[in-house]
């Protein structure tokens, strides 16, 4: 293992992790051989970098940077995706990722509109309040067609907010979801369901947020 930065002896040996997977994804049992440090130890610290942020998994149990990494990034790349999204639809559209139980407004662009939802960045809400983007961050699926086709989106009325609606798409980078893009108006302005009537737009938004990111 590295020598002491701090001398807080599980603060450094878990930022030694993010150092050794910061260029090369590893397994637990890679790192710990790479650092000389306990297996068990190594998972533990390992997966709670992962709560954190810090790190993520891969479908082959590696660890590698995690999304708190790429924040900055991410809301400049949504930032005109946005407001595309916004002045296609008129409603309010917003940027959200998950932070433990909670999710966090990383971007938004707010409807022109005097009857507008309006969240500033750096709103938190609890992902046991529901709503479309909390679903999403959950890792609900999204909804099936009547043919039984994905359309990309999980729509959502009055669940968090008595007389909102909202519709929310993830953003994946190859098999995680790093946030998910909501759009959300107010219900009287919702004509059959904010889902048909958004829901394609929201979607192709976060595809192409998605694409960006992985670029």
């Amino acid at each position: 293992m590295r020598g002491t930065v701090t001398g807080i002896g599980v603060l450094d040996k878990a930022m030694a992790i993010v150092d050794a997977v910061e260029f090369q994804p590893m397994t637990a049992s890679e790192v710990a051989q790479k650092l000389g440090v306990n297996l068990s130890t190594t998972h533990r610290l390992a997966m709670a970098l992962v709560e954190h942020g810090l790190l993520a998994r891969d479908g082959e149990n590696r660890f590698h940077a995690g999304p708190r990494f790429d924040t900055n990034r991410l809301a400049l790349a949504a930032r005109p995706i946005l407001a595309e999204l916004r002045d296609q639809t008129a409603e309010s559209a917003q940027l959200w990722i998950r932070r433990g139980d909670v999710r966090v407004c990383q971007e938004s662009a707010d409807a022109t509109q005097e009857l507008r939802v309006t969240l500033p960045v750096g709103w938190v809400l609890p992902l046991a309040e529901g709503g479309s983007a909390g679903r999403i961050l959950s890792g609900e699926s999204t909804q099936q067609e009547d043919d039984g086709t994905d359309p990309g989106w999980i729509e959502s009325i009055s669940q968090r907010t008595v007389g909102l609606a909202s519709v929310s798409a993830p953003v994946r980078v190859g098999e995680e979801i790093v946030a998910a893009i909501c759009l959300v108006a107010p219900l009287p302005r919702v004509t059959s369901t904010p889902g048909e009537q958004w829901g394609k737009f929201v979607a192709a938004a976060a595809d192409e947020l998605a694409a960006l990111l992985s670029r």
